[in-house]
């Protein structure tokens, strides 16, 4: 049986890390605390999300440089610099392998079999599989890239059913779970009308129940929901003409493309709470195009 005394220690220097900036060693006390097999308290799962969110998140930005700077090089028919960042992008890439199985790990053989307290555990920590299996979708090719977008989808499905039956619409952890789960849709399966209406129904839901939403809760709802309305606005842009008719007629017009009022202070703030803006290199006519990818949190 853990003592609150060692319990209270772990949660301190992951605190202490998470003030330092150094997210490896909040990690590693986040990781401890959660081998002690005790359920976690909102803070704890928190600390752990945060500790491991930035541990992933400075690879998977440097995977994008990375991937930018490689297909800059093969446009010059620069093979031996092109070469030198494959094999670094490799590195990284098995950084990347290594951070999303250790979590995993954590998740099915501590957190979830630890957590007794009813639905709000269990869908933070499939949404939570869900997340990082669809990071290494984002890197994998070929039959890995299936495999791991299959186990990426099936973990979002178990925690959209249990959200679905348990948690309000309005629950920043049932929002959140639809925000990721859409950007798989949109950026791992490549289907805008299908991640358009999970974002949508998620946002409709929220909206017709706004007034029970608690304070505690109101404002982490609230970006959430701005960056449900963000990304829609980004998608639509990308469906074909006739099916944006068709949508039309189930998305409000002020979140069509052109229609959208600027909001940027509002958004800015939920982006930095939630994802860092980040961008991505995609070929366009043999050059080499930024464009921003959708947000998550």
């Amino acid at each position: 049986m853990a003592s609150q005394k060692e319990r209270e220690s772990f949660v301190y220097l992951a605190k202490l890390a998470e003030q330092a900036e150094r997210y490896d060693e909040m990690v590693e006390s986040m990781k401890n605390l959660a081998k002690l097999d005790v359920e976690l308290t909102v803070e704890e799962r928190n600390l752990l999300s945060v500790g491991y969110k930035n541990v992933i998140g400075s690879r998977r930005a440097s995977w994008r440089i990375l991937s930018s700077i490689e297909q800059k090089e093969e446009a010059k028919a620069n093979e031996q610099n092109a070469k030198r960042i494959r094999e670094y992008r490799h590195k990284v890439e098995s950084e990347l392998s290594n951070i999303c199985s250790d979590i995993m790990s954590i998740i099915d053989e501590h957190l979830i079999p630890s957590s007794v307290a009813g639905a709000e555990p269990s869908v933070f920590y499939y949404k939570m599989k869900g997340d990082y299996y669809r990071y290494l979708a984002e890197f994998k090719t070929g039959n890995e890239r299936k495999e791991v977008a299959e186990q990426s989808l099936k973990a979002y499905q178990v925690a959209s059913t249990t959200a679905e039956a348990d948690l309000s619409p309005t629950h920043p952890i049932r929002l959140g779970l639809a925000l990721n789960f859409s950007v798989f849709y949109y950026e791992i399966m490549n289907s805008p009308e299908r991640a358009c209406h999970l974002a949508k129904q998620a946002f409709d839901e929220a909206i017709s129940e706004l007034d029970t939403l608690s304070e505690d809760s109101y404002k982490d709802s609230t970006l959430i929901m701005q960056l449900l309305r963000d990304n829609l606005t980004l998608w639509t842009s990308d469906i074909p003409k006739m099916e944006l008719m068709k949508l039309q007629k189930k998305v409000p017009q002020e979140l069509l493309p052109g229609k959208m009022q600027s909001e940027s202070g509002l958004l800015e703030v939920a982006f930095l709470k939630y994802e860092e803006r980040v961008s991505i290199a995609e070929p366009s006519l043999g050059s080499v195009q930024l464009a921003c990818i959708s947000k998550a949190c």
